[in-house]
């Protein structure tokens, strides 16, 4: 007989323990990835380029292997100019914005929007007839007034002589000098108004007050013109001389300004925007008298002469002030200038086609040239290429040739080996033989 199951009393499976076994396998698996981690770690450690080499440190070069392809250049003896980077604008030397001094109809505009001007070129013309009319008025009060003082004149002549022979009384002759004197003063009040009629009528043609490009007009014949006007005629810009302004750190400012009291004028050179094409060469006129409690800078002024006109007024152009120049210094290229920690450091080339790690003191440099204050001497040989991977005491084949003599051997196919990053630091990993590709420098001819 079968006996009938009751299916709410049949046991359900216990999710605790179906998933219980993929605990460990969880945590097999991270104790799997974290052995992993600590040995990538290791190795990334062990083989990972320390930086500057330790004098006496030998590399499997320096250990018996085939030499380092290296090229060299000597340390020479040459002038070095000391130069100061900034970032400057280019600032007009006037600015004039041109405007009516007399109120009137603007009746002619005399020039072309953009062109240049030089000073006293005529520009614009204001309706000078009111001006005029006031100016013969004053002239005919002027004729009145002194036709009254000629005759006041004369008749205090004759006062006088009829005093001496006592027919006028004294009163009659000292009133008859006061009108004299009043006549006289109208004469000069006549004479005044007419100079400021004239002169109104001069500036009913208005001039270019300095030299310069003009820009755009910014008022049309017709227009009712008045001295109150805010936006004027046109505006001048003299280009022609122009100046620079640019900023420098105010621990430029000894050397720069005992240079100027000397005498010495300051070249100044200005670059383009991407600081490879010379725009014009000019000299430093002034520097500030403070120095910027924001920045730490001060400014200076140096003026073009800019002829060609290639700088613009506000152009932001990059400057390089020539400060002074060092003669007869020690020149290493600067391929050869190699940082560690301990400082800067080359890789002097032996006799005995070995390599020599010496510590040096740097100065100012150049594109192509670093001033060694100490540690090297003119004639000796240095690396300039191929230097990552060279140890104090390592051989080396120099050539200096170019194409694949200059770089790393190649190998059966024609391509040169990459150098694999640290191999170079625990010496067992590289082959005897590997090197690698040099890459090209500016100053690698020697």
């Amino acid at each position: 007989m079968n006996e009938s199951v009751d299916p709410q009393q049949v046991e359900a499976p216990n999710p605790i323990k179906t998933a219980a076994p993929a605990a460990p396998r969880r945590r097999f698996a991270r104790l799997v990835w974290t052995l992993v981690l600590i040995a990538a770690a290791a190795l990334a450690w062990r083989y990972w380029p320390t930086g500057a080499p330790t004098p006496g440190a030998q590399s499997q070069t320096g250990a018996g292997g085939a030499p380092q392809t290296v090229r060299d250049a000597p340390a020479t003896i040459g002038d070095m100019p000391i130069t100061i980077d900034a970032l400057g604008a280019v600032t007009p030397l006037a600015t004039v914005t041109v405007k009516t001094q007399i109120a009137g109809k603007l009746m002619e505009v005399g020039f072309q929007e953009g062109q240049m001007v030089k000073q006293g070129d005529f520009l614009a013309q204001i309706d000078a007839r009111p001006y005029e009319a006031t100016l013969a008025q004053a002239q005919a009060q002027l004729a009145k007034d002194s036709s009254l003082l000629d005759q006041a004149q004369v008749n205090l002549a004759r006062f006088q002589t009829l005093e001496k022979q006592d027919s006028i009384a004294r009163q009659s002759v000292e009133d008859q000098a006061f009108a004299v004197a009043q006549d006289r003063a109208a004469v000069g009040a006549d004479q005044a108004q007419i100079d400021t009629a004239k002169l109104n009528v001069a500036y009913c043609r208005i001039v270019a007050p300095v030299s310069g490009r003009v820009g755009l007009r910014q008022v049309d014949p017709g227009n009712y013109l008045q001295p109150s006007d805010s936006t004027g005629i046109v505006v001048i810009t003299q280009i022609a001389p122009i100046s620079v302004l640019f900023s420098t750190a105010e621990d430029n400012l000894p050397p720069i300004a005992a240079r100027l009291k000397s005498g010495a004028k300051l070249t100044v050179a200005a670059y383009d925007r991407t600081n490879a094409k010379a725009l014009a060469t000019g000299t430093v006129s002034s520097f500030d008298n403070q120095i910027d409690l924001t920045t730490g800078t001060f400014k200076l002024r140096a003026q073009f002469d800019n002829s060609e006109g290639a700088l613009f007024p506000n152009q932001f152009v990059n400057i390089k002030l020539l400060v002074d120049t060092m003669s007869g210094a020690t020149l290493a290229p600067n391929p050869a200038i190699q940082i560690g920690a301990s400082g800067s450091f080359v890789y002097v080339v032996n006799a005995d086609s070995t390599v020599a790690v010496r510590k040096v003191t740097t100065g100012p440099s150049d594109a192509k040239n670093t001033v060694i204050a100490s540690g090297l001497t003119a004639g000796e040989n240095v690396v300039i290429d191929g230097v990552d991977r060279l140890r104090d005491g390592a051989k080396v084949v120099v050539r200096n040739g170019g194409g694949a003599a200059a770089g790393a051997p190649a190998d059966a196919s024609g391509a040169a080996p990459r150098h694999k990053r640290g191999q170079d630091q625990g010496g067992a990993a590289s082959k005897a033989g590997s090197t690698s590709t040099p890459s090209p420098s500016p100053t690698a001819t020697p």
